[in-house]
């Protein structure tokens, strides 16, 4: 078996980079946590608004028929049966096999902060939808789509799906955070390892990952 060490100059400017990192990366989750507040606001939905939660006023969507008559409406689905029914991404959200009372399924946005409970637990009752209106889209050309959220049954429309996320499906702060801080800390360790490295080998240090030509010149001569 082969095994490959990275030079001690490589681990050492992997090592400081990594430390040095922490600094931008500590800005930037000082600058996300200020601008949460506002990220909350722009997603913040009320009741019986597109991705809010359903009052009595609200249409309970028997079926297919009851779904395309009504601008808005909203659906109850026993416990949690509507995370359990299939589910996959299309243009880069994630949705749900929701199964109507009439055994239609339908592929849903549903913005899970919404959703009203009403037995004990999550088990047992019933699941009262967010409020959710029609998107006309032609699910039947993302295959892999449809490969995901068909895993055990098919849908029974492909011609539009239930948007009942509208606005809302805020994240919680430490996910707003997450990923700009990843992308800065890989960002800086990047551009700290190869500066430090840069500087190790001129200053002589470290070994020049490509030879300058005034080196290679001068050894030639």
């Amino acid at each position: 078996m082969i095994r490959h060490r990275l030079r001690f100059d490589l681990w050492l400017c992997l090592l400081i980079s990594f430390f040095i990192s922490y600094i931008p990366a500590n800005i930037i989750q000082k600058i996300y946590t200020k601008k949460y507040d506002s990220y909350v606001e722009k997603h913040e939905v009320y009741e019986n608004d597109i991705g809010g939660i359903a009052t009595e006023e609200i249409v309970r969507a028997q079926n297919v028929a009851d779904i395309l008559k009504n601008e808005k409406f909203t659906v109850v689905s026993p416990g949690i049966k509507y995370m359990n029914e299939g589910a996959g991404y299309h243009n880069n959200y994630y949705m749900y096999a929701l199964t109507l009372p009439s055994g239609e399924r339908i592929a849903a946005l549903i913005n899970m902060e919404s959703v009203q409970k009403t037995g004990e637990t999550i088990y047992d009752g019933d699941s009262i939808m967010p409020v959710g209106k029609v998107v006309y889209d032609d699910l039947s050309k993302d295959t892999y789509f449809l490969e995901q959220i068909e895993h055990s049954k098919k849908l029974s429309r492909y011609d539009f799906y239930i948007d009942m996320l509208g606005n809302g499906g805020k994240q919680n702060l430490e996910d707003y955070v997450e990923m700009p801080i990843i992308i800065t800390r890989i960002i800086s360790m990047i551009i700290c390892f190869v500066l430090l490295h840069i500087l190790g080998s001129k200053i002589g240090l470290f070994p020049y990952f490509i030879e300058p030509k005034e080196k290679i010149k001068s050894e030639w001569n």
